[in-house]
């Protein structure tokens, strides 16, 4: 039973016995620096139902819980806020409960609960993956990592954009200034050899548009006559009727791609049990619609074409298939989503890791599935995120102006090694050695800037910033967990025994409860899709840690008793930090 449980059912009891009233909430919060106590009970709401003055309220049930619950030392009343103080033999016993949990926060599933699918990067075949996918597969992974310590059931997918008009200029760029060029025979990964000439394509089509209008066409005009453009949409015409040299090119290419995306995943320490292909899926849900037609879901226009009337429930006319019969990115995703439920069959809901520029969609989507009966409608959720920007500005992909995710992290690498070196940290480190701690320095340093923001939010990415060994960053914390096991080593006598009967300091028993948050952190980050929470979290605890390790002798400490203790407490603390970072996808060196 949890400290608030137990509070709250003696705090019940006091008021049924001293004023004859039954309460169903008690309101908590954290007591303010300033004052005496650990956890405080809001009195103002309970002033009304038992008509009286709320400091001797405060006192009543102050007294009450002091003659009745061992927890309770003593407290003070300010205002309406009773201030109750917890005895130090509380928190020794839950320290003592949990020293040994090296999993302690994490629920395991349970039987028969629905799993969640989560879903993130979801990249075009086109390009390499750049600064705003890596915002997604972090937050994504993540949230997938968080949802199962949390105690769910966890399948984590993709849906790759391999078809469409942006995989038909890559192609048609290759065939025409490709001289046979692969990844083998340039050195290039193969994301980026195709992404290249995604960009040679349209510096083409610019050249011939520039041309057009030379010529007296307006640029709508110049737009849709240039040659490539309408070279590509042939193209896509020759895929889409099956054409066989057009569809051995367009698996060459886009395996070249998946090569190139996998090792870059790799390198960003994130995966994947499924994947999903647009290929395969753009022709799913046709079938949906006319479901939904036979059930007056969806609604047949004169031209053909099938919508959906949504005004009543505030959005709008929605198209799932045209007049010609071809389906609309909505109507796959009805039918990836009804698929994936197919595929997985204990899946009773998704998440979708998708930039605030489809917010709308997602409604509409949601609303959609559960029009059309589906149970597991009501447990879709939009892991929306804001963009992700450079000091040095916007990104732009035609242009070759995007931040690479794979020179983004070489690069992160590049700024650990330079800031390590500077402050002198790597004495008795081999080459390989260092090559490691600067590789786990760099990504930790981008990873958890990323993921300390608040996902809704847009963000500025600044690498130098975020490979500061001060304030709230990756390597800070990092650092105290390499502390924390250096301290462990040093430890030359033996630290298992339980320890009882002490008298705290004030610095101990803040770290306990602080330790003590992790389990309610995870559920709160896992409930709100929010890995910032874990986060911040980490970073307060490796402020209370670096507090009590400047204000306590740890390895000094002449009684045997608190040393042991003490060093415990650390060892639990750098498990803590060690979890919480596992859940961010972070790894902590064990020296630093």
């Amino acid at each position: 039973m949890t400290l608030h449980h137990t509070l709250t059912t003696h705090i019940q009891k006091a008021v049924l016995e001293l004023f004859n009233i039954s309460i169903e909430k008690v309101e908590f919060q954290a007591t303010r620096k300033e004052f005496e106590g650990d956890i405080t009970m809001v009195v103002f709401p309970l002033v009304k139902a038992l008509k009286g003055n709320p400091v001797e309220i405060g006192n009543q049930i102050g007294n009450y819980l002091v003659a009745n619950l061992n927890e309770v030392s003593k407290f003070n009343v300010v205002g309406g806020f009773l201030n109750i103080v917890i005895s130090d033999a509380f928190y020794v016993e839950f320290f003592n409960t949990i020293k040994n949990n090296e999993t302690f926060g994490f629920v395991a599933p349970k039987e028969g609960e629905k799993a969640v699918m989560v879903e993130y990067s979801s990249p075009n075949t086109n390009k390499p993956l750049h600064l705003g996918h890596i915002r997604n597969n972090l937050l994504g992974y993540s949230v997938a990592e968080i949802l199962k310590a949390s105690g769910k059931k966890v399948y984590k997918t993709q849906i790759i954009n391999d078809r469409g008009i942006h995989i038909c200029k890559s192609m048609l760029a290759w065939q025409k200034f490709g001289n046979g060029q692969t990844p083998a025979s340039t050195g290039l990964k193969g994301d980026k050899l195709v992404g290249n000439f995604y960009v040679e394509f349209d510096k083409q089509y610019k050249k011939e548009i520039s041309e057009l209008i030379a010529q007296g066409k307006t640029e709508d005009e110049a737009k849709k006559l240039a040659p490539s453009i309408l070279e590509a949409q042939q193209m896509l015409l020759d895929w889409e009727n099956g054409k066989p040299e057009v569809i051995e090119l367009w698996k060459t290419m886009n395996q070249w791609v998946y090569d190139g995306f996998a090792q870059t995943y790799k390198n960003l320490g994130v995966d994947f049990d499924s994947y999903y292909y647009e290929s395969n899926t753009y022709l799913l849900g046709k079938e949906v619609v006319q479901f939904g037609l036979e059930k007056g879901i969806f609604e047949k226009d004169p031209d053909g074409s099938v919508w959906i009337d949504l005004t009543a429930d505030g959005l709008d006319r929605k198209i799932v298939l045209r007049s010609d019969g071809t389906a609309v990115y909505m109507t796959q995703d009805i039918g990836t989503a009804i698929q994936r439920v197919k595929d997985f069959p204990d899946v009773g809901g998704m998440v979708y890791t998708v930039g605030n520029e489809q917010d709308y969609h997602f409604k509409v989507l949601f609303l959609i599935l559960k029009k059309l009966g589906f149970d597991w409608a009501d447990s879709l959720y939009h892991l929306s995120y804001g963009m992700v920007e450079l000091p040095s500005g916007k990104m732009k992909s035609r242009e070759g102006t995007v931040v690479d995710a794979d020179d983004l992290m070489a690069e992160m690498t590049t700024t650990a090694q330079t800031i390590s070196e500077e402050l002198g940290k790597l004495d008795g480190y081999s080459e390989e050695e260092k090559a490691v701690l600067f590789k786990t320095i760099g990504l930790g340093a981008l990873k958890y800037y990323m993921l300390k923001v608040d996902p809704k939010k847009q963000m500025m990415f600044n690498p130098e910033e975020s490979v500061d060994f001060a304030g709230n960053t990756g390597p800070f914390i990092q650092y105290t967990y390499a502390r924390i096991q250096s301290i462990l080593r040093k430890a030359d006598f033996d630290t298992s025994i339980s320890i009882s009967g002490l008298e705290l300091h004030e610095k101990e028993k803040e770290l306990i409860k602080q330790v003590q948050l992790f389990p309610e952190v995870i559920q709160n980050a896992a409930e709100n899709h929010s890995p910032a929470l874990i986060a911040n979290y980490t970073y307060d605890l490796v402020k209370e840690f670096n507090s009590f390790y400047q204000q306590v002798s740890i390895l000094g400490e002449e009684n045997h008793d608190k040393k042991v203790f003490r060093v415990q407490l650390s060892k639990s603390v750098g498990n803590t930090i060690k979890n919480a970072f596992q859940l961010l996808g972070i790894e902590v060196p064990e020296r630093m």
